[in-house]
Order: structure tokens, then sequence, then C-alpha cells
């Protein structure tokens, strides 16, 4: 957990013997799921998935202050602090002693960060079924927890939590779970063959304060874990593991010490991570935990990497090998069909663009720009969309920009949006006119006063020497208007509008076979309209 260790995490020990118990594969005769579907799952009331679409779930996670900002900040490995056992419990005492924190308040924040840390890497779209195995102490609370802000973000949770305590914190998240008709399931009702019926496994069993060997049931399920390690070797389909703190069976300092133990995919370190978290191989490495106070930073010299946005997680350690040519999306959306289509395309247009303000998508404003000069040579660049109407779209710059530049010398250019939570773009090609000085100058002053100055200081696409020289002549300028006074635009600064002349609108399909709808201009008895026609994928 989160660090969580206080005198109700000593209930862990009871279970342990100080010999190593032998492991053994579990494969109950009496298992529900013998001779069922490989996606047979049980008990799943109609009402189990939940309305999250993976776009919100991004959103939340990771999300930076920047457009299109990967989520989680990579940190070099050498730089950041890992705890002795020692040192995690003696901050969990602090934790929930004189700083007042609750194992209930850690142990919500630790399955939310496992939660996230997880959405974070596999989508609800492609990895739906998870098993969270919770063992008696607060590191099955987490994973307790991360079951239910699992189900919130669309995925299909299912609990295995073999040794229960009456105590009132985890019969509270029991009924939480069971409020939700998440499905729990006994030991005996677990699967054979767990690489079928699950795409990931949660291992939320022990944490650091763990000592000894793990006693039955737990025994035979951290060895169905390991033997999971097979069939990856073996290049067969397998459910990823998450393991939750520390890999459970692992030494706390000293890791998977005969490297026969669990070999998770993603391991989520709690407030810092343990020492045991040098040893871990898999891709994906994140920290959870954005709680802990400038005091046992200091006493304890924590170097931890920033948060990103509002995230509750962040990447840690090696960023993973990724096989660029594997990288795809398997789009689901709603049929998008010729009879359901506005016969105006700006209508169309507006229609889908409140859809993606709706969403909450992040700047839906935001297109590419594509020009090219009389040399042929295209460029593109993001701009912000700030107005539409029948006349086309607007937008703003400097008039002694490279784009400005390019336009005076073709003024055909186009324009595409691309809303990826909602698997939409629209391409608008069209011919390129500024728009009236007082339509210039009333944006203008629209606009933050702040943004005025930069208007006016930056000289764009010039050279400059240093960014030292842009600040300069902002602060020189923020004085010289200080009082308030009308700040004049600039004669090289306005608006721009695109006159559409074709569109086309895109939506994503399963197996690539997208929706593509063209716009085009055609005259019918003097009078012009729009022709629609579906392209081919």
């Amino acid at each position: 957990m989160l660090g969580v260790l206080g005198k109700g995490r000593r209930m862990i020990c009871s279970l342990l013997t100080q010999a190593p118990f032998p492991l053994a594969y579990y494969s109950s005769p009496s298992s529900i799921y013998k001779a069922k579907p490989s996606g047979y799952l049980p008990r799943i009331s109609s009402g189990f998935l939940g309305p999250i679409s993976c776009s919100a779930i991004l959103a939340f996670c990771s999300k930076s202050g920047e457009v299109g900002g990967m989520a989680s900040s990579l940190q070099n490995q050498g730089s950041i602090t890992y705890l002795t056992q020692r040192e995690a419990a003696e901050i969990d005492e602090v934790l929930m002693g004189p700083l007042g924190f609750g194992v209930d308040q850690l142990m919500e924040l630790a399955g939310l960060s496992v939660a996230t840390s997880i959405a974070e890497v596999y989508k609800p779209s492609e990895y739906n079924r998870v098993l969270a195995i919770c063992g008696p102490g607060n590191n099955g609370g987490d994973g307790l927890v991360a079951a239910r802000h699992l189900y919130h973000f669309g995925y299909r949770p299912f609990v295995c939590y073999p040794k229960r305590t009456s105590k009132p914190l985890y019969s509270g998240l029991v009924t939480q779970l069971e409020s939700l008709s998440i499905p729990f399931l006994s030991v005996d009702e677990l699967p054979v063959d767990w690489s079928n019926d699950f795409d990931i496994l949660v291992d939320a069993m022990f944490g650091f304060s763990f000592r000894g060997a793990p006693r039955p049931p737990f025994d035979n399920l951290i060895e169905k874990l390991v033997h999971l390690n097979n069939y990856k070797q073996m290049q067969q389909k397998s459910p990823v593991i998450v393991s939750v703190d520390i890999p459970s069976g692992w030494h706390v300092e000293e890791g998977d010490v005969d490297s026969e133990g669990i070999k998770p995919d993603m391991l989520v370190s709690l407030t810092a991570p343990k020492l045991c978290a040098k040893k871990f191989s898999g891709p994906h490495h994140f920290l959870g935990g954005r709680f802990v106070p400038p005091s046992i930073a200091e006493k304890y010299k924590l170097h931890l990497p920033p948060y990103p946005g509002t995230s509750m997680c962040v990447r840690i350690g090696k960023p993973p090998q990724i096989d660029i040519s594997a990288l795809r999306e398997n789009y689901i959306s709603p049929d998008f069909l010729e009879e359901q289509v506005e016969a105006d395309p700006i209508d169309q247009f507006r229609k889908w663009f409140n859809d993606a303000v709706a969403a909450g998508l992040k700047e839906p404003n935001a297109m590419s720009l594509s020009t090219t000069g009389k040399d042929g040579k295209p460029s593109s660049r993001m701009v912000l969309l700030k107005g539409v109407d029948k006349d086309g779209f607007v937008w703003y710059t400097n008039y002694e920009s490279r784009k400005a530049r390019e336009l005076s010398e073709n003024s055909h250019a186009s324009l595409l949006f691309y809303w990826d939570g909602l698997n939409r773009q629209v391409r608008v090609e069209g011919s390129v006119q500024k728009v009236s000085d007082e339509e210039s100058e009333q944006y203008f002053h629209s606009r933050p006063r702040g943004s005025q100055i930069g208007a006016i200081v930056s000289k764009q696409s010039t050279i400059v020497p240093g960014r030292h020289v842009l600040h300069q002549q902002y602060k020189e300028l923020e004085e010289k208007y200080s009082d308030g006074s009308l700040i004049p635009k600039p004669k090289h600064w306005g608006g721009y509008r695109l006159q559409p002349e074709r569109f086309e609108f895109w939506q994503g399909q399963q197996s690539r076979l997208h929706d593509r709808l063209q716009y085009s201009p055609q005259e019918i008895n003097g009078k012009r309209s729009w022709r629609i026609d579906r392209l081919a994928p």
C-alpha cells in the first residue's frame, strides 16, 4: 500500500511460517470454468459496465498542461530514492501518527494510484477483464479499492479475496464492491488456466511488511502467477501481471532472490519505491502516492519525480522498448451514414465540434494548418480556430510569419481537426484571405493583456539570440502599459479566413473500415449545394 504499516498491518504475520512452504499448481476439477468457452465469465450483471470512455480515463490519469502531452514523466532510475523495509515502516508510522493520516485515506490513495497506472498503459477496450487477487492485509485493501476504481473506469473486475477480515474498513470495501455487482470468486471457482479468462491480474497479496513464506491458499496463487511466465517465454497468450508495491513473494530489499518468483509486467510502487524495485525488469514501473509532505521528503532525503498535471501516477525507471510497427488502435464508433449527416458541411462541423466540447476534449479548436509557398514545399503547424460561420474558418497570427508568407504566394491551404477521444477528424480545403482590420482589432483587444503584449514582442519565425531577449522585451512593455492603457494592435498581426471548397468527415471504425464522407460543391439549377460521397477507407 502507499506505505501503510501500523499495528493493523502486522496481522499478516499470523499467516506466515518460518520455513518455506511447498508450492503447487492449482487445478481444481470442480472449477466453474471447465468446459466453458474461453471468453466465459461468471455472474456478470447486465449493468456491469460503466459508461466511462477511454479518453476520459486518459484525461484523468495523465494529461498534462501541454496539448497532446504524454502523461507520465520518465525518470532516471539512479536519481530516485529507494526505501529499505525499515524506512518504509518508519514513514508509515509518522504518516499515521504526527501527520494525522488514516489507514482508510492512504488505502484509497493507493488503490486509486494503482487503477490510474493500469489505465495509463492497458486500455479497457483491449484489456477488459481484471482479476484482483487480494491478501488479508492493507496490500489486499489496496487491491479492493483499485477494483472499485477500475469498474468506474470501464473495466470488468473480478475479486479473489480468500482470507477476509471482519474489520469494518475491509468489510466496507467488500460492501462497496458488492453494491456494484462485482463478482467475488473463491479459490475453487478460479479457472485452471488463467491465460484465457483474464486480461489483467492484479497481485495485491502481500506488501513490504511481509516476512517468511506464504501459506495456503496464497502459495498456490503465487505459483499460478509464476507459471504464467512460461506462457510469455513461449510467446503464448497470457494476461499481464500488475504487482502492487511489492511483487508477492519477493524479498523487500533483495527482490526475486532465486529468480523463480513472479515477474510482473507492471509494478506500481507506492509512496516511494522499495529497494527490491531496482531488480524489477518489466516494461512498466509507476509510482503512486501523490501526498508525501515536505517534512517526510526532507527527513528521509526523498528524491521523487514530479507528477504530471493532475495525475495520481508517474512513470519511473527506463522507458519501455516500443515496436512502433505494432502500435495500432481498433476503433469502435457509432455508424456514420449518409442519411444521418447534415446537408450543409458547416452545420455538420458544428455538430461534431459541439460533441468534442461536450466530451471535455482538450482544446477542441486546435487544428493543423498546411500551406505551400511558390517553391511547392508544404509546411504544417497547429493553430487555434477562433471563429466559424457560413463564410469559413478564422484564426489569427503574425502577418510576417512563414505561414503568412506562404499564403501570400499561394492562397490555397488546408485545415485538419483531430478529436482523438471521439475517433473523428475533419479535413477542410479552400482559399484563404485576410479578415478585415476592424475584425482583427476587435479580436486583438478581446485577448488577455499578456497575450496582446506577447503578440508585439514576438517577431514570429525570426531567429532570436535566446529566450531572455523575449522576456526582457515583454517586461519592458508590461511596465509601459501597467497603467491599464489601451495596447495598440501591431500592424503585422491579424486574422485569416479559409473559405471552404471541400470537406471530409472521417470516423474510425473496426478493422480499418473507416467512414469517410466527402462534401464537394455542385450547382443545381443555378444554385450552389453540396454533394456527399463516401470514400473508401
